[in-house]
């Protein structure tokens, strides 16, 4: 191991331990003992929001609701779902799933809480745009003492919201299948990605509004396909779930030989980089939104984890599960030799058709979510030349190994979590007064 791997691998053990799962678990119980989990009786009403029943071309944003649910579903839903649940499986066990199932239903009720404050304390730009994310509710609902952890937030997510583990699993697909050589891949990427970002947050809107529900679809149909033809076998996969979770084989490392903290930990780590929960930057996308309620964005963000966790991630898992294949491989490949082991020869082609557009529409969102942090860093003008500083690390992404790229995003993601949550638990009553005042009216 060399010594920038070696760096990465010390940084993330030193941010990603045990107090850290803690601190996020207890803040969504805080958060639901709070609001008293009203929040979820507004579930149904969501799905109305959605419908586009409540918007006024007078709101203030630039997405509707859909596309801002779009938006932050192209950066949850990805590569996550498929690549991430496997690496879950492969050093947590079963019962990591156990724990990324508890993860994403907290995760609803602090996705409700960060997206209501992001859109309560939107800002204007030096164009008169609303801007909403973590880093602008930190200043504004906090003032200006707390601006360290606007910025600790912004550096952390222009670095964390490069799109490394997308470009780095996509070049090792196409390597292994297709001899495509990595670099070739990310100069690829960068010029899919240049194309897409030069425009602005509506284009992607468009962009991800269109994709995101047609592969939401086709991997939701597949895995389910793959799943009816192992029924029999799931009753016995839920057991091994539970009990790996919390038995005896969690507890003394078992036939697995992974311990409780290391199943907890991975499961954990693993839903918030697929739901990103608490991270900040489903805010980001939420703070576009058409609205003058911001609990009615809140209650739409809650959607993002119930679709992200308990159904796509939950689906991969049950697939490999069922398929009993635990190779060293990369986790996309881990998941296509999964689904290759039901459906011979097409559901290979499946996963990977989907897997690339999965890739390839997070890609884009991410590259929203870093300039972003660059130009509230920075100011619009220089800011946003950040564009193509980003877009030249991306190359760099197809060669790195999957371990590194792991370790970096780990790394942000717990310096983004800390300044999210710990200014949400600050502002956390406002959201209890605009959450009655809004349930109260409507």
């Amino acid at each position: 191991m060399n010594q920038f791997e070696q760096f990465w691998s010390t940084t993330v053990d030193l941010l990603w331990g045990l107090p850290l799962v803690i601190f996020i678990l207890l803040s969504g119980v805080y958060f639901a003992y709070i609001s008293r989990l009203k929040p979820f009786t507004g579930f149904f009403h969501a799905f109305a929001i959605l419908s586009g029943k409540y918007e006024s071309k007078a709101s203030p944003g630039e997405l509707s609701h859909f596309q801002a649910l779009s938006v932050a579903l192209s950066g949850t839903i990805g590569i996550g779902n498929i690549a991430g649940v496997a690496i879950a499986i492969n050093l947590g066990g079963a019962g990591a799933v156990f724990w990324m199932w508890v993860a994403g239903l907290f995760g609803m009720i602090i996705k409700f809480f960060t997206c209501t404050l992001s859109c309560l304390y939107r800002i204007k730009d030096e164009h008169g745009v609303e801007q909403g994310g973590p880093m602008y509710f930190i200043e504004r609902g906090l003032g200006k003492r707390f601006k360290p952890l606007a910025i600790l937030f912004a550096i952390a997510g222009l670095i964390g919201c490069i799109p490394m583990f997308q470009v780095n699993q996509l070049a090792s697909l196409l390597h292994v299948k297709f001899s495509i050589s990595h670099l070739y891949t990310g100069i690829a990427a960068l010029l899919f990605i240049g194309f897409i970002i030069i425009g602005d947050v509506k284009r992607i809107g468009k962009v991800t509004g269109r994709i995101v529900p047609f592969m939401s679809v086709a991997y939701f149909l597949s895995s389910l396909v793959v799943i009816m033809l192992n029924i029999d076998s799931v009753p016995t996969i839920l057991l091994d779930i539970y009990h790996s979770a919390f038995g005896s084989e969690a507890l003394y490392g078992g036939a697995t030989g992974v311990a409780f903290k290391e199943v907890l930990v991975t499961g954990i780590k693993r839903a918030i980089f697929s739901n990103e929960a608490g991270v900040g930057t489903e805010a980001m996308a939420h703070g576009t939104a058409k609205t003058q309620e911001p609990v009615r964005e809140g209650l739409v963000a809650m959607l993002g984890p119930f679709i992200d966790t308990h159904i796509i991630c939950t689906c991969t898992a049950l697939v490999i599960l069922s398929s009993g294949v635990y190779s060293g491989e990369s986790g996309i490949i881990m998941t296509a030799l999964s689904f290759n082991q039901t459906l011979p020869g097409i559901g290979e082609l499946l996963v990977y058709l989907i897997f690339i557009l999965f890739a390839l529409s997070t890609m884009v969102t991410y590259s929203y979510y870093s300039i972003k942090c660059a130009r509230y860093l920075f100011g619009n003008k220089f800011g946003g030349k950040f564009i193509y500083v980003y877009l030249g690390i991306i190359p760099l992404c197809a060669v790195w190994t999957q371990t590194t790229i792991i370790n970096i995003i780990d790394s942000m993601f717990a310096l983004m979590i800390l300044p999210t949550l710990l200014s949400t638990l600050l502002l956390s009553r406002k959201v209890i007064d605009e959450m009655h005042r809004y349930f109260d009216k409507h």
